[in-house]
């Protein structure tokens, strides 16, 4: 666990929620703002050890804030934006941005990233997270999804919905709690992506498929002893 205070600027609530969770999840302390307008207050507070900056942003951009930050002693700034052009690029390390991260992400890459700048290495070694229900086993650290040990071929997205409802056994997750905690990163993320995507993870799981239970108007549950193939 790190500790460091970050400061988060980001103006998409479904992404910003998911970036505060995952970067809470690997220990950081995050604040969010959603604007650029009162950012530069923030940075100079001396309370965060780094920013991550989106650039387009509501009442000033994220290049704006940069170039106010440029000469004085804010912490070091990660960028992260959709916005891909070399130009663009260029200009956000001419503005004195450490490192530039593009959209779409996995949130382990931005985590490793937010650590080297921080000098905090890798940290140090986890016990093994692995949620077993009957011959559906699921490792959370090594993205992998078994049956009887065989390996079911999932994308990272389908593995992520699966392990997300099945840490929540018995409980009713909302579609609209599974595209803020989960999809962030998908832009037009909504209900119906979350069922196609459901959908596909119950027909590779086979029998196991029927523990992923709808909750008619609401959206799944995880059914830990749900009989295999009932």
């Amino acid at each position: 666990m790190s500790g460091a205070r970050l400061l988060l600027v980001e103006d998409d609530h479904a992404l910003a929620a998911g970036l505060v969770r995952g970067l809470r999840e690997h220990g950081f302390e995050v604040e969010l703002l959603t604007t650029g307008g009162d950012v530069v207050r923030h940075a100079l507070s001396g309370q965060h050890a780094l920013i991550v900056l989106d650039l387009m942003l509501p009442e000033q951009s994220g290049f704006e804030i940069l170039e106010q930050l440029q000469h004085r002693s804010s912490p070091p700034v990660i960028v992260l934006t959709a916005r891909s052009e070399l130009d663009d690029r260029l200009k956000s390390f001419a503005l004195g941005a450490v490192d530039y991260v593009g959209k779409p992400f996995w949130i382990e890459e931005l985590v490793a990233r937010v650590r080297a700048r921080l000098g905090l290495g890798a940290g140090p070694p986890e016990a093994k997270r692995v949620l077993t229900f009957g011959a559906l086993a699921i490792d959370l650290d090594a993205h992998v999804v078994t049956i009887d040990d065989q390996p079911i071929k999932l994308t990272r997205t389908e593995h992520d919905v699966l392990a997300y409802l099945a840490q929540r056994p018995g409980r009713a997750v909302p579609r609209s709690q599974l595209v803020a905690q989960v999809l962030p990163t998908l832009d037009g993320s909504d209900a119906r992506t979350v069922d196609a995507h459901v959908t596909r993870i119950r027909k590779k799981l086979g029998a196991h498929g029927a523990r992923i239970a709808t909750v008619w108007g609401i959206g799944y549950r995880f059914e830990p002893t749900r009989a295999e193939g009932a």
